[in-house]
């Protein structure tokens, strides 16, 4: 094994990584997956136990489409079907990041697993928030309730949409390293 092998491998491993970790704070991680993976198999090894065939990337950029429809389908339906308005979506989506960022470095208190599950739930606590305001800001004060129940669509649709994106970038991962380890 070459030392531009050995380069390549940990470049790509490091690429996984981050971009499940940018999937998990609702960012574009999963392209970055996708990216790493093409950019690995076209300057990677051609043949044998640690090369990447161009087929595996398709299958990445098929699993990144569904993992974003999922995430789309999730977060959108759910705040449009309680009435949810543009600027609830927008609330909801700058709630969600803002909400995601404090949770990985707030945490809870369990070790590994508690900054990703904090960003995770911190994210559809921060959607709830930014739609409810922003849809309260619409209204005059007596129509708290409605937009409270956008945020509470708000709040489920980003937790679902999470998940399922994460769920497409965890086989993402899993995908690619089997991949490599395939003869």
């Amino acid at each position: 094994m070459t030392l531009w092998i050995v380069v390549a491998i940990v470049l790509l491993a490091l690429a996984l990584l981050a971009g499940w970790l940018l999937t998990l704070l609702g960012m574009p991680g999963n392209w970055l997956i996708v990216l790493a993976a093409a950019a690995y198999s076209a300057l990677g090894p051609a043949e044998g136990r640690l090369a990447l065939a161009f087929s595996t990337v398709v299958a990445l950029l098929a699993l990144a489409v569904v993992g974003e429809v999922l995430e789309f389908a999730l977060g959108a339906v759910t705040a449009a079907r309680a009435g949810g308005s543009r600027r609830a979506a927008v609330g909801a989506l700058a709630g969600g990041v803002a909400g995601a960022v404090a949770g990985l470095f707030v945490g809870i208190p369990i070790p590994l697993i508690g900054p990703p599950i904090a960003a995770v739930l911190f994210a559809a606590v921060g959607a709830l928030v930014g739609a409810y305001l922003a849809q309260r800001s619409m209204y005059e004060w007596r129509e708290q309730r409605k937009a409270w129940e956008i945020g509470k669509a708000a709040f489920w649709g980003r937790l679902g949409g999470t998940l399922a994106k994460l769920v497409m970038g965890t086989v993402m991962v899993v995908v690619t390293v089997a991949a490599l380890m395939a003869d």
